[in-house]
Parts: structure tokens; sequence; C-alpha cells
């Protein structure tokens, strides 16, 4: 493994969840819900980044709040009220997404919030000033931002003593994360909902080493919040007809609904459809260096996972990476999600730009190979042929576009012969996607493979040909 840290996983009990809720299922009846989830607020546009630039970079200081121990004291926020403000005792932050270079003009990115950036923002990175101690300073400390869908620490320094630690959980100790000494600093697992406590966990120490060396402590630089949660999405099939956009799919485009959107929560297909909804739980909800959104989803029975290069493009940015499996809704239009399966994307083993493509594995495979995986079909589809999109569109548990049992709408090839970054690289349909959709796999209703790697944007929108990757990656698989 190539992260130091132990994982502690308390009971699924009762968790108000929001825009970053999930789901673990292992078998369905042993599945119980263990929260509401909650739609997040549309993200405001943020300005583009150098395409050259994959990570993270503050897109503006939005105050500079000190962390102060539990109970927490008076800290210097801004006296204007703010309900996204942290409690005294608490900080926030600020992302910037990563982008792809030499787009063509006519395509958009499906997971772009901003023309030419290449991945859907849902949260901010906050900067902050915290050091847990081992003399002075706190050894417990709280991070509570109202309404946060989740808050995921960054610790830029973790100097410890053997046996010592350091856990991540929140307030009722139901999800847990744990960690031991690394100089190199690392972000820590979300935790979700808005408020998680670090705390310091340190060995018996009679002879009291610990306490003649000072330097030792945690730092703590950055906070990364989800956005703040908000009444309960509409129903999406409500939906007026009058988004029809027959405008090229491409790189840029945040809203891919081609009419009214008939895409429904992956559980809805449990009875009508169940090869659908069996084949939905291969896909993985990506947040991505704290801040940023993308799908994902395991191809072959090894530990292989396959999303986008304009999510991801390298093992550095993969390590920052959660992927969450079987992140869905508990029953069929309603509020109610389940304890997400959280583990670390691990290394980049295959990663292409014409074909938009990056093949990583993941740190933790055990955990989630009950969830299955899915297989890229070895031939173009043709004009007509009827599909099915798992997804999580804008970070939501899993949706499935296409319509439930025998019938796909208009979820079907419209030209198996379409140019994304290449001239026939692609093929195009009119299945309902948004922003965080990248990465995710379409899948023919007659195979229950898949035929392309969703990508782009628009109506129609596009995805890289599944046969074209079943070659490219057989060395792999």
């Amino acid at each position: 493994m190539r992260r130091k840290t132990g994982i502690v996983i308390g009971a699924c009990a009762a968790l108000a969840l929001a825009g970053s809720a999930g789901a673990v299922v292992s078998a369905r009846n042993s599945d119980r819900p263990v929260g509401t989830w909650h739609e997040a607020p549309a993200v405001a546009a943020a300005a583009p980044t150098p395409v050259a630039h994959h990570g993270s970079a503050p897109a503006g200081r939005v105050g500079d709040p000190r962390v102060t121990s539990v109970p927490p004291t008076t800290s210097d926020t801004p006296n204007t009220p703010d309900a996204s403000a942290p409690r005294p005792g608490t900080v926030s932050a600020e992302p910037s997404p990563a982008a792809s270079a030499s787009h063509p003009a006519d395509h958009r990115l499906e997971s772009a919030t901003v023309k030419e950036a290449g991945r859907q923002r849902i949260g901010r990175l906050l900067p902050v000033d915290s050091v847990l101690g081992y003399l002075s300073g706190p050894q417990r400390q709280e991070f509570a931002y109202p309404g946060a869908s989740y808050v995921k620490v960054h610790f830029d320094r973790l100097a410890m003593l053997p046996g010592d630690y350091v856990t991540v959980s929140n307030p009722k100790g139901t999800e847990s994360y744990r960690y031991e000494a690394d100089a190199d600093g690392r972000w820590a697992m979300s935790v979700t909902g808005d408020t998680a406590i670090v705390e310091v966990h340190r060995k018996v120490n009679p002879l009291g080493l610990g306490n003649a060396l000072g330097g030792l402590g945690i730092g703590i630089d950055k906070v990364a919040r989800g956005d703040q949660r908000r009444p309960p999405r509409e129903n999406r099939s409500n939906r007026s007809p009058e988004r029809l956009d027959r405008s090229p799919a491409g790189p840029g485009r945040e809203e891919s609904v081609c009419g009214t959107d008939t895409s429904t929560d992956a559980v809805c297909y449990e009875s009508k459809d169940p090869a659908a909804y069996t084949k939905s739980k291969a896909i993985a909800r990506l947040l991505i260096n704290g801040t940023e959104l993308c799908t994902g989803w395991r191809v072959g029975a090894k530990n292989r996972m396959i999303t986008n290069n304009h999510c991801l493009t390298s093992s550095d940015e993969a390590y920052d990476t959660e992927v969450w499996f079987n992140y869905q809704c508990a029953k069929c239009g309603g509020f109610d999600v389940f304890k997400p399966t959280k583990v670390w994307g691990d290394q980049v083993l295959a990663t292409d730009k014409t074909y938009d493509y990056t093949l990583f594995t993941v740190d933790g495979f055990e955990s989630i190979q009950k969830f299955g995986f899915l297989t890229l079909d070895t031939v173009r589809p043709r004009k007509g042929e009827e599909l099915y999109v798992p997804q999580h569109p804008a970070g939501e548990p899993a949706r499935i576009a296409g319509s439930q049992g025998e019938a796909a709408g208009t979820c079907a090839v419209d030209n198996p012969d379409y140019t994304g970054y290449a001239p026939h690289s692609d093929v195009s349909y009119f299945c309902d996607t948004a922003g965080g959709s990248s990465g995710s796999p379409v899948i023919s209703r007659r195979t229950n493979k898949v035929v392309a790697l969703h990508h782009f944007g628009g109506c129609p929108n596009s995805g890289v040909r599944g046969d074209l990757l079943a070659g490219r990656l057989r060395t792999y698989l």
C-alpha cells in the first residue's frame, strides 16, 4: 500500500448527508439507508487555469480564519453573516479545476464548469493555519461548516512518535479514518456531513520522551468543504423540453439534457431493468483533489478503473482522488442514501488525450470487488442501437439515462462514426447527462457491454468508441 493509513468505519448510523452522501451495498437485503441526500447549489463559474497546470491552486482567499482549540474560541472571520462560513474554531476552501488544451472549438467537455476547464467543481478550498501539538496546542480540533456536504482536511505535516496516530472522524464516530506519521503530509479522506474532528492519539509514554520533542506535531494547511446544502432537488422529469439544444457535442458544455430529462435514480431500475441496475453498481463518483468531480468505473475483473484523461492524468492526481462506490439512493424518487465505500485512487497505468481515457488502480481493491465490473465491447455499435448511461451527474447519487424496461427512449446511437478529438473516434447519442458525468460508461442494451466512454456534452453528446479503447487497453485488462 502506498499510504501509511488505516481506516476505521463505524456501524451504519443515521447521518445528515448532502450532495456527497453515498451508499455501501453488498447484498441488497442488507442495505440500510444512513441519511438524506440534498442537491448542492449551482456553482458559480470560475476563471480557467493554465492548461498545463493540473492540481489545486487557490482561486481567491475567502478570509483566513484561524483554527482554535476545542471548545472553540473566537476566530477572525468577517463580521458579515454568512451561512456557509465556518463556525468559530473552523475554516473553508477554494479550488481550481484542471484544464485540457487544444480542444476543438465545436466540442465541449461534459465535466466543465467553464469553457476550457476539465472537471466539474463541487466545493471550495480554504486556507488554514492549524497545529495540533504535543507540548502546546490542542490535541483535538473541530472543523465545522454549517450546511457543507463533506469536510476534507489536508495535513502538511504528520510528525509523530512510533505508535502515535491521528484520526479524522464525524462527530458521532460512525465514519473515522486513521493516519500515522508521514513527513510529506497528505489529504485525509473526506468525512460526510458538515463537521470533521481531528484528534491526536498518543501512545503511553512513561519516560516522557514525547514531551521532550517539542518539534513533533500535526499541521493542517487547508480544508476542502463540499457545497452548501439546499432543499431537495425537483423531479428532473419536470424539466422543460425548451432545454433541447441541437448544438454539437464537445468540451466546455456543463449541462447536456437533450429536452426533458428522463434520467432517474439507479434504484428505480432494480425491478424493471435489473441488468441495468446491476451494471450501475460498477460505477463510482470521483472526488478529485477535494473539490472536483468526474465519474469512473471498474473495467474488467482486475484492479482497473477508467475515466477521462481530462479528469485525471497522473498517479499524483490519482493519489488525491477519492473513489466512491455504491453512492446511490435507497428508494426510487427518495432522498435516503447509503454510506459510501470510499477508496483512494492509486497508480495511473495508461492515459491518452486524443482518446480521452485514463486507466488507473485503486488502493483497497478488496473492498470494492463486490460491486462488479463492466466490459468494453469490441464491436462498434449500430446506428439506432439502444443505450443506457449510469453516471453521477453534478455529483448526484447514481442515476441512469435511458428509459426503464425495454424502451430506451431517445437514448440511442445517433452516429456511430462521430468526430471527437480525432476523426471517427466517437459515438454520438442523445442520452441525458450533466457536468460530473465525464468518464461514465455508455452501455448497449443489447449486449450490456460498454460501447463508449462518455466525455463530450452537447446535443448530441458523445463518447470515445469502446472498441477502440478495448484494442488500446487489451494488454492491461
